[in-house]
């Protein structure tokens, strides 16, 4: 196990009825809140009123934008900034899921930077603070309500979706009531899991050496999202069920899996290109390119894929045909992703190769991508194209 500092100062109010004490957690930074959120469907379900209501209740100066895309455009999170410079904003209550969370992290950062907030994901300029954050969830799966990370696409510079990590990113706290999950479209929730599952599987595919108690936390939420994911598919109002759900979609990304192990996230980047060049929902991405990704590099510790097969998945340890064994890992797995309606190929999915080589090049724009086994550009250009077909 490798040397490790970690930290997490979030603070998470979990349970019904949580989202009424926004106003009073809000509070504590300041008296005037931007409400960041998505569409419309927080002024449908009646959730904006009873945010509006909790803000306004605690004399707070409630300050709106709205219209987050499913992959956060750069351009609105310049509109937020200059909104909070303007009206010298004090705190920021994201309303929504991944992507919400993650714009008002980037206006958090670029409040107190003079120049394009686009500085700070080109590594152009390093992240020194951002503004205090809390977040109402209502979408389990990018767990960005507890990370250190936010991810936001450039749709005028060339279909460019950049990660950026660092520490100052954590929100202060996070309100989660999985009640608010219950009106998530299927499609959504079976996405959302495979995001969560994803997180877990970027730590847990190493090849560090005894790391035994992070394996075991990495295997239990694996199995746990596993067995919880289909329940809610079927009865979306099934709370016991949600609530796993939503808490393993915090565990799986506040830091504590990746403690003294190399993460990879190769795969994370692969679905990146796919997120920008063709506007998918991020878990759908990686429902493509986890199992590939899996196929193009299990040879390089089997050890690893069998370990997963027999302690996630269930599967019979073939002592004597190893590979066999971690193969069948992986084609549960792709089995898994399909059964709960998601794509596994470019082809399910309804997009054509013909970008390929253009998305290899912008994943290693910077570099080689992922750990476990480090990928150039013709790596990532294997992966795409055996993605195409299932």
């Amino acid at each position: 196990m490798k040397n490790f500092r970690f930290t997490c100062p979030t603070t998470f109010v979990f349970g019904k009825g949580v989202e009424a004490e926004a106003g009073k957690e809000v509070k504590k930074y300041g008296t005037k809140v931007l409400l960041h959120y998505g569409g419309g469907h927080i002024k449908k379900d009646g959730l904006y009123d009873r945010i509006v209501q909790a803000l306004k209740g605690e004399n707070l100066e409630v300050y709106e934008l709205g219209g987050v895309k499913a992959n956060p455009d750069i351009g609105l999170v310049r509109e937020g900034i200059s909104l909070c410079k303007n009206e010298k904003i004090d705190v920021i209550l994201a309303v929504g899921g991944g992507s919400v969370i993650d714009s008002a992290k980037a206006i958090g950062i670029g409040r107190y930077y003079d120049g394009d907030v686009w500085d700070f994901f080109t590594k152009k300029t390093p992240v020194e603070k951002m503004m205090p954050l809390g977040v109402v969830l209502t979408i389990p799966a990018t767990g960005s309500e507890a990370s250190n990370t936010t991810v936001v696409t450039n749709s005028e510079n060339g279909h460019m979706k950049r990660a950026l990590s660092h520490e100052c990113l954590r929100p202060d706290f996070a309100l989660m009531n999985p009640e608010l999950t219950y009106t998530l479209p299927a499609y959504q929730t079976a996405a959302g899991g495979v995001d969560i599952l994803s997180h877990i599987m970027e730590r847990y595919f190493t090849n560090e050496e005894d790391c035994e108690l992070t394996d075991r936390q990495c295997e239990a939420l694996m199995k746990t999202v596993i067995k919880q994911l289909p329940v809610v598919m079927e009865k979306p109002e099934d709370y016991a069920a949600r609530a796993e759900v939503m808490w393993a979609g915090t565990m799986a990304h506040n830091g504590v899996l990746g403690v003294g192990r190399v993460e990879d996230w190769g795969s994370h980047m692969l679905g990146h290109e796919l997120s920008a060049y063709y506007d998918m929902t991020h878990g759908a991405t990686l429902s493509i390119i986890i199992p590939h990704w899996m196929e193009y590099v299990y040879q390089n510790n089997i050890a690893r894929f069998v370990k997963y097969a027999v302690d996630v998945w269930g599967i019979e340890n073939d002592v004597f045909h190893p590979e066999e064994t971690a193969v069948r890992g992986i084609q549960k797995t792709k089995e898994f992703f399909k059964s709960l309606g998601l794509p596994v190929s470019f082809v399910d999915a309804g997009i054509d190769g013909e970008k390929i080589e253009e998305m290899a090049e912008n994943c290693t724009k910077f570099g080689s991508v992922g750990h476990f086994i480090k990928l150039n550009k013709e790596d990532c250009v294997q992966i795409y194209q055996a993605s195409l077909e299932r």
